[in-house]
């Protein structure tokens, strides 16, 4: 003889078997998700292992060398700091350092200290004229995770 509990449990088993085996494709299915995703983002890809530099940026940069007697470089550079915890700050230069990468488009040079480019890599260098300023500025920084929206501090990932 079969108690209420015996048959409500006998009731209940293929219901939650049914749930577990579809928790399991789920999970198994998003953690196969998550790997490709993860395997295709640490493959190292060419463009993340440089800076660019848009046309905007070169043309300004163009004429700012027109305008000075020696060839000036651009240099960014990361301070700790800003809204966000670490700000860019772009200088002119016309000296490279032993520690300097440099970056170049169109006869336009990008100089960025190797402690700095950990935090730029993969970024793009864009010059805005807007109403309120005329700066350069990085547009795009995949080690960034936000930042503040004068885009000029950011959060590393």
């Amino acid at each position: 003889m079969m108690t209420s509990s015996g048959s409500l449990i006998h009731r209940l088993v293929p219901y939650f078997s049914a749930q577990i085996r579809r928790n399991s494709r789920l999970l198994s299915s998003s953690c196969a998700l998550r790997e490709s995703v993860l395997s295709s983002s640490e493959s190292p890809s060419p463009s993340t292992n440089t800076v660019r530099l848009t046309n905007n940026c070169v043309r300004r940069m163009k004429e700012l060398q027109a305008e000075e007697s020696s060839m000036k470089l651009l240099r960014l550079s990361i301070e700790a700091g800003g809204c966000s915890g670490f700000q860019y700050n772009f200088s002119l230069d016309d000296k490279t350092n032993n520690d300097d990468r440099i970056f170049e488009q169109d006869g336009v040079k990008l100089v960025v200290d190797n402690i700095s480019f950990d935090f730029v890599k993969g970024a793009t260098v864009d010059y805005v004229d807007e109403l309120i300023r005329s700066a350069f500025q990085v547009s795009t920084n995949p080690s960034a995770v936000g930042g503040c929206s004068c885009k000029s501090s950011f959060m590393v990932k």
